[in-house]
């Protein structure tokens, strides 16, 4: 039967947009030789080039990385592209380029150098990366290429839209794959991935859903589309998890003969709770469904042993309460009695009966404390 009120899937999937503002990370930036610091002349030649991209958003900024910290700390299954991975990364206390070409591609030779933008070939545009072994973009695009050698890095190709990137990766990631020029183009948080559990944390710099061939649907690997399900597995997964910790267990159903049982035991606690207010010779009519009630806590064998156990007690505590009654009025009847005589002793009666009671108390606490020093010298010898 389809459900008519779904549960919403929680989960972040970030996407391309414009540059983050600096001042979300460059207080992270120590700026030593991993990068240059940009002159005003460099930062208004780069707005020239990058127009689109550097037309800075300050409440999407906030928004978006007050999101992506929420997801890290409640494992929430986040998949970072382009702009997405870069906003994870200063989330984390990471920092990024604020334009590839100047800080980073100035201190490559010329061999090693990469256009990570094409404007004129937009979607067709391809760069070279490496794959780090052991990762899962690694895993996912195996067997693209023919078999390397021992030692020797896979590599693909792939599709290319940013000025900025990763300067300093944060601490609790790992790089999955890099450019010529040492780009983190891919990393991951791998305490928080494992898909069947419902935990993803990943970035990548690159679209995996736009590497189509031209004119295509097809993609260029076999690999591009896998980013996506795992993400898709670990979004599911998760929400079964949340599902299990929020959802209200359904009321059990009695059949007629167990909703009678039901009625009887309420009926019985109900007079046993008279039995001990009101006094036993106010329920005696009542004996039977006492009996019938605590026979049948007794004989239930379809709870736990705990519930079992608790339960017989309340079974034995409902027969003998008539004796515990009982007791009580006997002891107020001693105790009225006592009160008759005392109320009848003189003054030096009471006070003589006062010191007795002293030096009863001083005997006592004496051969106490004998005894404790017995015992004390015996655990000790």
């Amino acid at each position: 039967m389809r459900d008519l009120n779904p549960q919403p899937y929680i989960s972040f999937l970030f996407c391309e947009g414009e540059d983050i503002e600096a001042c979300w990370y460059d207080h992270n930036d120590d700026h030593d030789s991993d990068g240059l610091d940009l002159s005003q002349e460099e930062l208004e030649e780069i707005r020239r080039l990058h127009a689109s991209d550097t037309s800075i958003d300050k409440e999407k900024d906030s928004i978006e990385l007050s999101l992506a910290k929420l997801c890290l700390e409640r494992n929430i299954p986040y998949l970072g592209i382009c702009r997405g991975s870069q906003v994870l990364n200063v989330a984390c206390g990471g920092t990024l380029y604020q334009d590839i070409g100047k800080e980073l591609s100035k201190k490559c030779d010329q061999s090693q150098r990469v256009m990570h933008i094409n404007y004129d070939d937009y979607d067709g545009h391809r760069h070279a990366v490496k794959l780090v072994k052991n990762t899962p973009l690694c895993h996912w695009f195996q067997g693209e290429e023919e078999e390397k050698e021992e030692g020797e890095e896979m590599e693909i190709l792939v599709n290319s839209y940013h000025h900025q990137g990763v300067k300093k990766l944060a601490e609790r990631f790992i790089p999955m794959a890099f450019a010529s020029d040492g780009l983190i183009e891919g990393f991951y948080d791998p305490e928080c991935y494992n898909p069947q559990d419902g935990k993803f944390i990943m970035g990548l710099q690159f679209h995996p859903e736009r590497m189509r061939k031209p004119d295509s649907d097809e993609f260029d690997y076999p690999g591009c589309p896998f980013a996506y399900k795992e993400f898709v597995k670990a979004v599911i997964a998760y929400q079964k998890k949340l599902n299990s910790l929020t959802s209200v267990p359904k009321p059990l159903k009695l059949n007629k003969e167990m909703e009678s049982k039901r009625k009887i035991i309420v009926r019985s606690f109900s007079l046993a709770k008279n039995l001990y207010t009101m006094g036993r010779g106010n329920c005696s009519s009542k004996d039977s469904e006492l009996e019938i009630g605590a026979e049948f806590l007794e004989s239930n064998t379809a709870l736990s042993v705990q519930q079992e156990n608790r339960l017989k007690q309340m079974g034995a505590t409902v027969r003998n309460g008539g004796s515990y009654v009982e007791r009580l009025k006997l002891n107020e009847v001693r105790e009225k009695m006592a009160k008759n005589v005392m109320g009848k002793m003189s003054v030096e009666q009471l006070s003589d009966l006062l010191s007795f009671y002293r030096t009863m108390d001083q005997i006592c606490s004496q051969v106490l404390e004998r005894k404790l020093h017995d015992v004390v010298n015996d655990f000790t010898s």
